[in-house]
C-alpha cells in the first residue's frame, strides 16, 4: 500500500506533548516532508563534511553540536549556518532547551526550514522522536469489524449487518471484556510484525445498537469496558447457519487472514437462533491463548487416538 507523506506539520501536532517541541521564529515550513523514519545529528556536517549527511532525516542539535559551533569565530559559524540549511531538511531542533543563534534562526528562515527547542536531554528526545516517527510511518488501514479484549486476546468480529455481532460485543462487555473500537477497526503495523487496532477519535467510547442507537460504553459500563488499542490475534466472523460449507469440526487445520501483510488465525462461527454467540467469541479467544502456550486440543486428541490405534493393530 502506498505510504503517506509525513511532514513536519503532523509530527508536531500529534507528538508535540510527548516531545516537548516549541516552534521558534515564525511557522515557516511546517508543511516540509520527512522522508526516513529517524533522526541524525548533523556533527560532522557541522564541521564541514556532508558527503555522507542525512539530510532528509529529523535533524538534533545537542550539547556537543552548539559547544562547538560557540568554539568557532562568528563570521566562521554564520558560514556553517549557510552550509548545514542549503541542504533539504524536513527541520532542526535544539534539545535542553538550547536557545538557537539569531543567525541560525536567519539561516533557517532563508530556506524556509522550521527550527524547534526541547527540554529534553539529547538521547532521551532521539529515543521519543525514533519511536514517534516509526509509529507516524507505520503502514495503516481500516478494516470492516469490531474489536474486544477479551482475557488479553484481541478480537476483530466481523458479520453481516443483522447477524447479531453488536449483541455479541454487549454481552461481552457486560462479562467484563473490553471494547476496542465499533463497526470500523483502524489498523497499523507495529515493528513490522504486529498488528494493532484501535478506533477513531471521533466514535471512542461509542458504539451503536440497533432498535436503541449511540451508547456511550464507558459512561455506562465503566472505564475498565473501553481499552484505546490492543493487538489483534483473532479474526472472528459470525455467518449465517446456510451459508457456512464443509466447515473443519476438529479444528485441525488452523486458517488464517492477511491484514497488512500479517497473517491472524481466523474462526468462522455459524449463526442460528438459540446459539450463544458471545460464549463461543470467548472460547476462540481461549483457545487463541492455550495454543500460544504450547496447547493444541485437536491435535491432542488426534495424537491420543493414532496411539490407540497404534496399540489396537500391534495387539492384534
Amino acid at each position: 500500500m502506498p505510504r503517506e507523506f509525513i511532514t513536519v506539520e503532523r509530527l508536531y501536532d500529534e507528538h508535540s506533548s510527548q516531545l516537548d517541541l516549541r516552534l521558534v521564529g515564525s511557522a515557516i515550513g511546517l508543511k516540509r516532508v520527512i522522508r526516513e523514519p529517524t533522526v541524525n545529528r548533523p556533527g560532522l556536517a557541522l564541521a564541514g563534511h556532508t558527503k555522507y549527511f542525512a539530510r532528509h532525516r529529523l535533524q538534533v542539535m545537542g550539547h556537543a553540536e552548539v559547544t562547538y559551533l560557540k568554539t568557532l569565530p562568528r563570521d566562521e559559524r554564520r558560514k556553517r549556518y549557510e552550509l548545514l540549511f542549503s541542504h533539504p531538511l524536513p527541520c532542526v531542533v535544539f534539545c535542553r532547551s538550547l536557545p538557537p543563534e539569531r543567525d541560525c534562526v536567519r539561516a533557517a528562515e532563508a530556506r524556509n526550514i522550521p527550527i524547534f527547542t526541547s527540554s529534553l536531554i539529547t538521547m532521551k528526545f532521539i529515543n521519543h522522536a525514533t519511536l514517534a516517527l516509526e509509529q507516524l510511518f507505520a503502514p495503516r488501514g481500516s478494516e470492516m469489524g469490531s474489536m474486544v479484549d477479551i482475557h488479553g486476546v484481541g478480537v476483530l468480529i466481523r458479520g453481516d449487518s443483522g447477524i447479531g455481532k453488536s449483541e455479541s460485543i454487549l454481552a461481552l462487555i457486560e462479562r467484563g471484556y473490553s471494547l476496542v473500537s465499533d463497526d470500523m477497526t483502524r489498523v497499523i503495523l507495529v515493528d513490522g510484525r504486529e498488528v494493532v487496532g484501535t478506533s477513531s477519535d471521533l466514535t471512542r467510547n461509542h458504539m451503536e445498537i440497533r432498535g436503541i442507537g449511540i451508547v456511550n460504553v464507558a459512561a455506562m459500563f465503566g472505564a475498565k469496558s473501553m481499552r484505546s488499542e490492543k493487538r489483534i490475534d483473532l479474526v472472528v466472523t459470525l455467518k449465517a447457519w446456510d451459508e457456512v460449507k464443509d466447515i473443519d469440526r476438529l479444528g485441525m487445520e488452523e486458517e488464517f487472514e492477511s491484514i497488512l501483510g500479517t497473517r491472524i488465525p481466523r474462526v468462522t462461527i455459524p449463526v442460528r437462533p438459540g446459539r450463544d454467540l458471545a460464549r463461543l467469541i470467548e472460547v476462540a479467544a481461549l483457545q487463541v491463548k492455550l495454543r500460544r502456550a504450547g496447547h493444541n486440543p485437536a491435535k491432542e486428541l488426534n495424537d491420543r487416538l493414532m496411539a490407540q490405534m497404534a496399540r489396537t493393530v500391534r495387539g492384534l
